[in-house]
C-alpha cells in the first residue's frame, strides 16, 4: 500500500475519469452524458444543493421586486446567461457571435441597471429568441413554453434550466461527432494513459495477475491434449528449444489471453473480484455472461422439446418463437442458481404452448406420462451433469471464435442443433467480440 497525498490522488482520479469516459464513448454507441437532478444525487448533498438554490431565487425575487430594483443578482445571471449562449455556438457561428456580444454587452448593461433604466423584459426576449435559433428540434416545444412565463425571476429561472439542458444537447451532439475520430485513436490514448496510471501506481494490478496466471496454468495443463479449435488457440504452446517433455512447455500469450478472456464468461459474480484491465467493461462482459447463460438454457429447452415431440410438431410455423419469447420471459433477470425454480414454470408453459400445437395440427394429445418426462427433463436442464448441458460448450467455442485476432471480420461456421438460436448468438459474439478485440489491442 502506498501512501499518496490529496493531489496525487485527485490527479490519478482525473486520469481514470478521462479514461473511463474515452473508452465508454468508443464501446457503448449510445452513451450520453446526463444532466444531473437533485432526484438523482439524493441524501445530505441533495438537500444542500436544494436549500442554496432555493435561497438563491427567493433573494433574486426579493431583490427585483424592491422598489428601486435592485438589479446585482440578475446582472451576474444575465452574464452566465451569455456565456452559455456563446459556449452552444459552432466556429462558423461568427455573425451570430456578434450579435450575442452587442445585445448582452454587460458595461452597457450595468450602466443601464445603475441609472434605472435597465429593460430585463428586453433581454430575456432576445435570449429567447437566441435560444430558439439554437436549440435541438427537440428543445422547441420547451423554449416556446418560456414564452408565456411573466414573472422575470421564474423566467430566467426557466431561461438558466432550459440553457443546461441546451448544453447537454451540444456535448452529446460532440461526442457523436468526435466518436469516429475517437475510434480511430483511442487504442493509442488508453495505452498512454495506461502506462501513465501503472507508473503511479506500480503495485495495482494483483488481480490482472492472478487472472492471467489462472489462464496459463489451464492452458500449460491442457497443452497435451488437441486445441479446441485452431482459429482460437492458434499454437496453444511453444516448447522450448531442446524440450524433451510437457513440462517446460511455455504457453502462448495469445492462447493465455483466450483463455482469460473466456474465462470471463464463466465468472462467479460476488466471488472473485474483476481484473482491474477490465473494470470498465464489467458491465458489459457480465451482460453479455447472462445472456449467454439464458441463451444456452433456451437451446437446451428446444433441443428436449423437439426430440420429445418431433421435427413435425417443432417444425409447424411460430411454435419454436412462442418457445424462445416464453422461456426468455421467465428467464429474465434471474441468476445461476434460481434457474431450476424458473425451469418447473418454463415446462408448464412449454407443455401448454405443445399442447395447443397438438390440438391445432389435429393430433393426439400427450398422455400424462409423456407430459411428466417433458417437464422433468425440462427442469433437469438446471443439473450441472445434464447431458443436454454440454451446449455450453459449443457456445463457448462458437463464441470463442470472436476473439480471435480477425475475429470479428472472419467467416464462422454455426454449431449444429442451435440453428434455433442463430441470429441470438450472432448478435452476442458480436458484442463480445468488440469488446474483447477492443482490450486485446
Amino acid at each position: 500500500p502506498q501512501v499518496l497525498s490529496m493531489n496525487k490522488l485527485q490527479e490519478i482520479t482525473d486520469d481514470i475519469s478521462k479514461l473511463t469516459i474515452v473508452h465508454e464513448i468508443v464501446l457503448n454507441s449510445d452513451f450520453k452524458l446526463q444532466a444531473a437532478s437533485f432526484s438523482q444525487t439524493g441524501g445530505l448533498e441533495n438537500r444542500v444543493k436544494e436549500t442554496l438554490h432555493k435561497a438563491f431565487w427567493d433573494n433574486l425575487e426579493e431583490q427585483l421586486s424592491a422598489s428601486p430594483p435592485d438589479y446585482t443578482w440578475a446582472i451576474q445571471l444575465l452574464q452566465e446567461i451569455k456565456e452559455a449562449l456563446l459556449s452552444l455556438l459552432l466556429p462558423w457561428h461568427n455573425q451570430l457571435r456578434s450579435q450575442i456580444e452587442e445585445a448582452l454587452d454587460m458595461e452597457l448593461i450595468r450602466q443601464k441597471a445603475e441609472h434605472g433604466a435597465l429593460d430585463i423584459h428586453g433581454l430575456t426576449t432576445y435570449v429567447l429568441g437566441t435560444m430558439a435559433r439554437l436549440c435541438a428540434p427537440i428543445r422547441d416545444e420547451e423554449v416556446q413554453g418560456l414564452q408565456s412565463l411573466t414573472d422575470p425571476t421564474q423566467l430566467l429561472r426557466e431561461i438558466f434550466r432550459v440553457l443546461g439542458l441546451m448544453k447537454m444537447d451540444m456535448l452529446n451532439f460532440t461526442i457523436q461527432t468526435l466518436r469516429t475520430h475517437l475510434q480511430d485513436h483511442t487504442v493509442q490514448y488508453e495505452r498512454k494513459k495506461f502506462e501513465q496510471l501503472l507508473d503511479k501506481l506500480p503495485n495495482s494490478l494483483d488481480l490482472t495477475r492472478e487472472w492471467l496466471c489462472k489462464a496459463a496454468a489451464e492452458v500449460s495443463a491442457s497443452s497435451s491434449q488437441p486445441p479446441p479449435h485452431p482459429a482460437v488457440s492458434g499454437s496453444a504452446a511453444t516448447h522450448l528449444p531442446g524440450a524433451a517433455s510437457s513440462s517446460t512447455t511455455v504457453p502462448s500469450l495469445g492462447s493465455v489471453l483466450n483463455r482469460g478472456y473466456m474465462n470471463l464468461l464463466c465468472w462467479e459474480p460476488g466471488q472473485k473480484e474483476y481484473p482491474e484491465t477490465l473494470l470498465m467493461d464489467q458491465a458489459r462482459l457480465q451482460e453479455v455472461q447472462a445472456q449467454v447463460n439464458q441463451l444456452t438454457i433456451i437451446a437446451a429447452v428446444l433441443l428436449v422439446t423437439s426430440g420429445m415431440c418431433g421435427s413435425t410438431l417443432c417444425g409447424s410455423p411460430g411454435i419454436v418463437a412462442r418457445l424462445k419469447r416464453v422461456t426468455k420471459v421467465l428467464l429474465e433477470g434471474l441468476s445461476c442458481t434460481r434457474c431450476e425454480e424458473a425451469l418447473e414454470d418454463v415446462g408448464d408453459q412449454v407443455l401448454q404452448e405443445v399442447s395447443r400445437t397438438l390440438s391445432q395440427l389435429g393430433y393426439p394429445a400427450f398422455t400424462t406420462d409423456k407430459c411428466a418426462s417433458l417437464k422433468g427433463q425440462i427442469k433437469s436442464i438446471a443439473d450441472k451433469g445434464n447431458a443436454v448441458r454440454h451446449i455450453i460448450q459449443r457456445i463457448h467455442s462458437f463464441l470463442s471464435l470472436f476473439i480471435s485476432p480477425d475475429g470479428l471480420n472472419s467467416q464462422k461456421d454455426f454449431p449444429k442443433g442451435l440453428d434455433t438460436i442463430q441470429e441470438e448468438l450472432l448478435e452476442v459474439g458480436h458484442r463480445f467480440g468488440s469488446v474483447i478485440q477492443h482490450n486485446r489491442q
